[in-house]
Formats: structure tokens, C-alpha cells, sequence
């Protein structure tokens, strides 16, 4: 099928000049179903380049309302393609179409809602220090950011840059996954549609060649990156050489720890629904759950009752059901997951490896759940990225803490418990960026991101926007206007 994929250069839709080219397969038929055009050096050349002539020819010096002004009328042009979003999100990427239209577009909207409530409240960009108003610190643009996202969430992760990017003043470069290449194009033309400048917004399509290009220019000063935390390593290389800010969202290995006094079937339901959620595709899945010896025999029936209960069917068809994964890579990695955990002594109770009966074509993966899971297996510290739960006993509140923290990474962590004091204890131990007590989900706005192998600095809310500037201290200036953002 032929498609046209341009890409957006300081105002105008250009064809690529690269001629490479890569193979994007249906996740639910693996038929064909396009060749992507992928950016080389001169298409990141001429994209860069104009996102910093744009800061020179006047948007470094705009009013916080104005970037506002455009960030509202995004949030109105994707409102108004919402079903077109959800229906291009789950082509691309096998998610069903009613999760896609309840979950994957409405979580874009709501961090780009969250920016705008950030302003209100903790915006400004000239802050007087101890209410001395000659003295005072200044928030500033860095310039050109480099925007890398993934295909997991393809509008929700463009969203939280491209939104605190636009608000903090800079200029940007945006290179979406080349896996959802059609709906960073689509958000390109919301983007276009708001009638910003030309040269403020930019957007390649491009795979790993183009993101190395891209975070090697010199002329770009931030680079934000979520992806896997292998590439988030070279990223960070790319990003030391001239000290450039950089914002990185990696993988994770979540725990979730459900105490004895837990609510039992709230914790359970709760905790596969996270972890199958999106097909386990999220870097913050719940795919860890630490049980108490005293619940845990409990736990384990109800995990693998649950389970059984997940349908998988094509992502077009509307319903609740569990669609494929993205791609072949993807199918292979999580079917050799479960072997090995199951080769390594975890005892599967649902699920488990081969394709889902009825189900002969397409990345479906049956919904997994392992247990008996000891911290020395894989399944126990590496991300799968697949709907596979695995279930390990702890003792008490220290044996918890150990395995919790025993991953290299530290995303995100959940604790189920009816004891407040105990919650805060946990909450306080755990080494992770996010923690969620009984289900409650975070604030509108907070910061998301995480610690060890899963990152470094924030994104959302008014983190995300400081992410993207830079911190003046300036004494001496008498009639300063203060303006919020």
C-alpha cells in the first residue's frame, strides 16, 4: 500500500531525501502494509536548522500567553481528529479500538491539560527571591530540542514533550517512533493547523540512524528521549558531548506489593489489569507482584482465574478484549521470556508459550502468569514488555524493600495495603520515581519518571516544562513585570 510520508520542514510538507526505506507489517494479518521513507543526514540537517532560525527570527522572544494560545488550539485540533487518532493508533500498532479511544488519545489530552493548569499555578517565568524584587530567578528557553518517542503510547509520549517543549519556548525537532509513523503525522498536522510560526515545530520520520543524527547535531541543546534503556545509553553519549540538557524515560520492572490486609480481590483485579494493560506494552506495568506469604496460595488462584478470563481478538473489533503485539521482534522476545522462566523454575499457572488457541496469524500472545518467581530469574529483573504477570513471596516489609529494589530499574511501584504506616514506609524504601498506594492513580500533572536504569529527570506538568529551560539568576533590576505563565 502506498502511502505519502513527508515530512514537516519549517513550515512546508517535503518529501524525504533519504531512500532508505523500512518494512511495516499488519500485527494482526502480518501482511504488508507499507514502506516507510526514513530521514538521513541532510533531512535532520534542514529540520534542525530551521527550528533555530525560528528561535532567532522571533519566537525566543514570545509571551507566555502566546505559547499558550497555540497550546490550546492543539489540544481543539486533536479533540476534533480523536476518533481518527484511536482508529490510526490501533492499525499501527494492534491496540483495540476501544482502548485506543478511551486510553491512548485521552491520555495525550489530559497531560497537555495538564500544562495548561501548571501555568496557573507555579508558571512563572520571573520569580523574585525571598520577595526581594531586584533580585530574582528567571526561567528561560535552552533552544532546539530534539523530541524521540516510542510506538508503545505514540500520541500520549509525543504529547508530554511537544506540549512542555512548546510552553518552556523552545523550538523542537520531533521523531516519532518509525513504527507509528501515521500518527506522528497526524499530530503534525494538528500541529500545523494551529498556525505556529514556521520553523517552532518540526517532525522527521526516521529510525535509529535518524535519532543518532539527530541528537548528534550540534545546534540542538535539549534532547528528551523515551525508549528502551539500551538506547537510552547512547542517547546519554550523544547528549555529553557539549553537557546538553537531557531528559531520558527508559524501561521498567515495576513492583506491586500487595500486604496481607490488603483488600485481596480489589489488589489481584487491579494488578493483572495494570500489568496486561496496552498487551503489557507500558514501561510502568505492574508486571512484578510481591504477595505475603500469608495470601499468597490466594493470590495465585485469583491471578490465574483472572487471566483466563482475558480475550484476545482482532484490535478493529470494539470491546475490552486484548489485542497483538506491534511487530515479529516483539512476538519473539516475550514468547522467549516465558520459556526461560519457565526453563528457570517459574511454575506457570496461566497462559504460557505458543500462540492463543484459534488465533494462527498475527503478534497474540497468550496472558501470562508465572509464579513460585525467585529474584535470581530474568522474569524476575528484566522488562518483558508482553502481558506476562510474575508472582513472588515475601516475608515481611524488609524482605519486600530487598526484592522491590533487587531490578535495575525503578520506574514505578505499587503497595496494597490498609495500613496507612505501613503504605509510608514502603512508599519511603522503595527506590522508584512513582509510587501508587491502592490503586489510586497520579495527580494531573505530577511529575512522571524514574530512577536507576529507567532515567533521569521528569516528565509532566510543570517538571516537564522546566525540563526545557534554563535557571537565570538575576540581581540589580528594579521594574521587572513578573508575568505567569
Amino acid at each position: 500500500m502506498k502511502r505519502n510520508f513527508h515530512h514537516y520542514v519549517d513550515g512546508c510538507w517535503v518529501a524525504p531525501e533519504a531512500a532508505k526505506t523500512l518494512e511495516l507489517l499488519d500485527p494482526t494479518t502480518e501482511l504488508l502494509r507499507c514502506h516507510v521513507p526514513l530521514a538521513g543526514a541532510k533531512d535532520v540537517a534542514k529540520a534542525v536548522e530551521a527550528a533555530h532560525l525560528a528561535l532567532a527570527q522571533g519566537w525566543l522572544e514570545t509571551s507566555v500567553s502566546e505559547r499558550l494560545s497555540y497550546l490550546l488550539r492543539l489540544i481543539g485540533k486533536i479533540k476534533d481528529r480523536r476518533d481518527q487518532f484511536a482508529h490510526i493508533i490501533s492499525e499501527e500498532m494492534g491496540a483495540p479500538i476501544d482502548f485506543c479511544k478511551a486510553h491512548q488519545v485521552e491520555a495525550s489530552l489530559a497531560h497537555l491539560q495538564g500544562f495548561v493548569a501548571a501555568m496557573k499555578v507555579q508558571g512563572e517565568i520571573d520569580t523574585p527571591i525571598a520577595d526581594d524584587p531586584m533580585h530574582r530567578v528567571r526561567y528561560e528557553p535552552i533552544g532546539v530540542a530534539a523530541l524521540i518517542t516510542p510506538w508503545n503510547w505514540p500520541l500520549n509520549q509525543i504529547a508530554l514533550k511537544v506540549g512542555a517543549a512548546l510552553m518552556a519556548g523552545c523550538t523542537m525537532v520531533l521523531k516519532p517512533s518509525e513504527l507509528t509513523p501515521l500518527t506522528g503525522r497526524l499530530f503534525a498536522q494538528c500541529m500545523e493547523a494551529t498556525g505556529l510560526p514556521p520553523g517552532v515545530f518540526n517532525f522527521l520520520i526516521g529510525g535509529a540512524e535518524t535519532g543518532e543524527l539527530l541528537t548528534a547535531h550540534e545546534q540542538v541543546s535539549a534532547i528528551s528521549f523515551t525508549g528502551s534503556t539500551r538506547a537510552g545509553q547512547s542517547v546519554a553519549a550523544a547528549a555529553s558531548v557539549g553537557f546538553r540538557r537531557l531528559t531520558l524515560e527508559l524501561g521498567g520492572k515495576s513492583p506491586n506489593l500487595l500486604f496481607t490486609d490488603c483488600d485481596i480481590a480489589t489488589a489481584v483485579r487491579q494488578g493483572v489489569a495494570h500489568c496486561f494493560r496496552n498487551a503489557g506494552q507500558s514501561c510502568n506495568a505492574a508486571s512484578l507482584m510481591l504477595v505475603e506469604d500469608g495470601i499468597y496460595d490466594e493470590v495465585v488462584t485469583l491471578a490465574a482465574e483472572m487471566a483466563d478470563t482475558y480475550r484476545l481478538d482482532a484490535p478493529h473489533k470494539p470491546g475490552p478484549h486484548m489485542g497483538p503485539l506491534i511487530n515479529q521482534a516483539q512476538f519473539v522476545r516475550v514468547q522467549s521470556s516465558i520459556e526461560k522462566a519457565i526453563e528457570q523454575g517459574a511454575r506457570c499457572v496461566a497462559g504460557g508459550p505458543g500462540r492463543p488457541d484459534g488465533l494462527n496469524e498475527g503478534y497474540f500472545v497468550r496472558p501470562t502468569v508465572l509464579v513460585d518467581v525467585t529474584p535470581d530469574m530474568d522474569v524476575a529483573r528484566e522488562e518483558v514488555f508482553g502481558p506476562v504477570l510474575a508472582i513472588m513471596p515475601f516475608q515481611d516489609l524488609d524482605d519486600a524493600v530487598l526484592k522491590a529494589n533487587h531490578s535495575a530499574y525503578g520506574l514505578a511501584a505499587y503497595i496494597q495495603t490498609s495500613d496507612v504506616h505501613m503504605a509510608n514506609k514502603a512508599a519511603r524504601r522503595i527506590n522508584a520515581g512513582m509510587i501508587q498506594v491502592n490503586g489510586n492513580s497520579r495527580a494531573l500533572g505530577a511529575p512522571f519518571g524514574g530512577t536507576k536504569s529507567s532515567g533521569l529527570g521528569r516528565e509532566a506538568g510543570i517538571w516537564g516544562i522546566r525540563a526545557f529551560q534554563e535557571l537565570k539568576s538575576i540581581s540589580g533590576l528594579h521594574s521587572v513585570e513578573t508575568r505567569k505563565l
